[in-house]
C-alpha cells in the first residue's frame, strides 16, 4: 500500500536509492530519469508559454536540479526552488552555481516566497506523488505567490493517456508497505480546482503528443530521439490567474489557508 504522507515517503524513497547506487546517479534517479533531457524539455515548455528570460520563476520540487541546470546560464532570470530533501538541494546547488539564486527547504505545502511577486510556478512529477489535497493546497499556494496574469504548469498522469497505464499497474503490483505514491489525476478535478481557487484554466497538453517547440533535438536514454518538437511523457495544464480587476472581484486563493 503506497503512503500518502510525501514528507516521509519521499525522503525515504531518496534514502534507498542512495544506498543502492552512486551518490551523484541516485540524487539524478531521485527526480527521475533521463535528467538532461526531462530538464531541457521542462526549459524549452516554460518559455514557450511565456516565461520572461529576466522573470521570476519558483520551481517547486525542484529536486537535484534538473530544470534549474538547464536555466543557470541566463543571467537575469530570479529563480526560487524548494524541495524536502536537503541532499536534493544541495546538490542542485552544486550544479548550478549561482549564488543569487534560491533553493529552499521546505516541510510542507506552503510556498516562501512574497505574495504577487513571481511570473510562473512549475510543478513537474509533483503532484503525480501528493493526495489530492495536497495538490489543492500547493496550487492555493502558487496562486498567492503569482502576479496577476502569472502562469501555474505543472505535470500529472491520467487515465486516458495508454502509456500511463503501466505507472497505475506498477502501483498495483506493488504491495509493499509505505512505498512512494503515485497518483493519477482527472482533468474535471483540475478544472473544478482551478474554479474553487479563481484561476483561469488555460489548457491541457496530451503527455503522448509533441507539443513542446524545441531546438534541434533531445534524446532519451532508449534512443528515442525528438526533432523541433516534443513532450514529457506526462499531461501538462497550464492555469493562470486573472488580472487585478478579476482577482478582486472573484474568489482568490488568498482566501484559502491551511
Amino acid at each position: 500500500m503506497s503512503d500518502p504522507n510525501f514528507l516521509k515517503s519521499y525522503p525515504e524513497h531518496v534514502a534507498q536509492l542512495r544506498k543502492s547506487m552512486p551518490e551523484s546517479v541516485a540524487l539524478e534517479k531521485a527526480v527521475g530519469g533521463d535528467f538532461a533531457t526531462v530538464g531541457k524539455l521542462e526549459k524549452s515548455l516554460l518559455f514557450s508559454l511565456g516565461l520572461p528570460a529576466d522573470g521570476v520563476l519558483v520551481d517547486v520540487g525542484c529536486g537535484s536540479g534538473r530544470l534549474a541546470v538547464q536555466l543557470r546560464d541566463l543571467s537575469g532570470l530570479h529563480y526560487l526552488g524548494t524541495d524536502i530533501v536537503p541532499e536534493l538541494l544541495q546538490q542542485a546547488r552544486k550544479l548550478c552555481q549561482r549564488p543569487d539564486w534560491r533553493f529552499v527547504l521546505t516541510n510542507g505545502t506552503e510556498i516562501p516566497c512574497e505574495a504577487e511577486s513571481a511570473d510562473m510556478v512549475c510543478f513537474f512529477s509533483v503532484f503525480t506523488h501528493l493526495t489530492h489535497e495536497d495538490t489543492f493546497r500547493y496550487l492555493a499556494s502558487a496562486s498567492r505567490v503569482l502576479k496577476p496574469g502569472g502562469k501555474i504548469v505543472f505535470s500529472f498522469l491520467e487515465f486516458r493517456i495508454d502509456s500511463h497505464w503501466e505507472v497505475f499497474d506498477g502501483s498495483v503490483r506493488n504491495g509493499n508497505p509505505g512505498a512512494h505514491l503515485d497518483q493519477f489525476i482527472d482533468r474535471d478535478g483540475i478544472v473544478a480546482w482551478a474554479r474553487h481557487l479563481g484561476l483561469d484554466m488555460v489548457s491541457f497538453f496530451d503527455g503522448d503528443k509533441p507539443h513542446i517547440p524545441i531546438e534541434g533535438e533531445v534524446e532519451w536514454e532508449n534512443g528515442l530521439v525528438m526533432r523541433g518538437v516534443g513532450n514529457l511523457g506526462q499531461s501538462v495544464a497550464v492555469l493562470s490567474v486573472p488580472n487585478k480587476s478579476r482577482r478582486e472581484a472573484g474568489p482568490v486563493a488568498a482566501a484559502f489557508s491551511t
